[in-house]
């Protein structure tokens, strides 16, 4: 499995630099999990033991059986993408116990439906097709699992050609009109001391409501404020060399 090499993105000028000193990488039997960066800040920081033990004991390039479980017992996954500039998104997809499928231990899915038009997410995928999942269970064991890998997008007819045991629920009121199919790289647990415990409430959800006030609505009163304009001399820029750590030299590092 390659290593993820993707720099870190520099959002803007800062007033504090500090110099990290960084040596020459050792020469590893096995190439490691994770990116470029990680490691390199692992030197800097002095974590390479902890962080090489974590690789070793808790990062599989697959769904493993108890992952598996608890993959379709979720009912919200986090999606974390970027587009090719590295402009990140977050975002929340949310479903009954099963909407997110898993096809084998190395492949899964999640269904897109009718949304606000925007496309975010699938945008970004189109241009950068690197996917980080994040599944939290907040009620019963307080755990979460990371899932990573390269992803594409599936129109529901193709899918559902290809896939026919998970064809479109209609059960809930809604028919996907795509779905994200996520070929796994990295699978690994999220460490549950700062999950906090929330209690689970029945209640019946509008799964296919166009209903502006049940969707949210203006619950943050945008449309009271002016619209968003890109800020002065502020273009989009891509990824910078600054942020970037080399064997043997030292580099600027910017906190946010």
């Amino acid at each position: 499995m390659a290593p993820r090499t993707r720099p870190l993105a520099q959002t803007g000028p800062t007033t504090v630099q500090r110099t990290v000193e960084v040596s020459s990488p050792s020469v590893e039997c096995d190439p490691l999990p994770g990116s470029a960066g990680e490691h390199a800040l692992q030197c800097a920081y002095g974590t390479e033991a902890r962080a090489h033990r974590f690789y070793a004991e808790q990062v599989r390039d697959r769904l493993l059986p108890t992952m598996v479980a608890f993959v379709q017992r979720m009912e919200m996954v986090f999606v974390a993408s970027a587009d090719a500039r590295g402009e990140c998104d977050a975002s929340l997809r949310a479903g009954p116990p099963g909407f997110i499928r898993v096809l084998d231990a190395r492949t899964l899915a999640y269904p897109e439906y009718r949304g606000n038009g925007v496309h975010a997410s699938l945008g970004n995928l189109s241009e950068n097709g690197h996917l980080g999942l994040l599944m939290v269970d907040f009620v019963q064991d307080l755990i979460g699992l990371h899932v990573n890998g390269t992803a594409r997008i599936a129109e529901a007819a193709e899918f559902e050609a290809v896939y026919p045991p998970v064809a479109a629920d209609e059960e809930h009121g809604r028919r996907a009109e795509r779905w994200v199919v996520v070929g796994v790289e990295e699978a690994y647990v999220h460490c549950r001391k700062h999950i906090p415990r929330m209690t689970r409430v029945h209640e019946k959800r509008e799964w296919g409501t166009d209903d502006p006030g049940r969707k949210g609505g203006d619950y943050f009163r945008a449309k009271e404020t002016p619209r968003w304009r890109p800020r002065p001399n502020a273009g989009r820029r891509r990824f910078p060399s600054t942020t970037h750590l080399g064997g043997g030299s030292a580099r600027l590092l910017r906190p946010r």
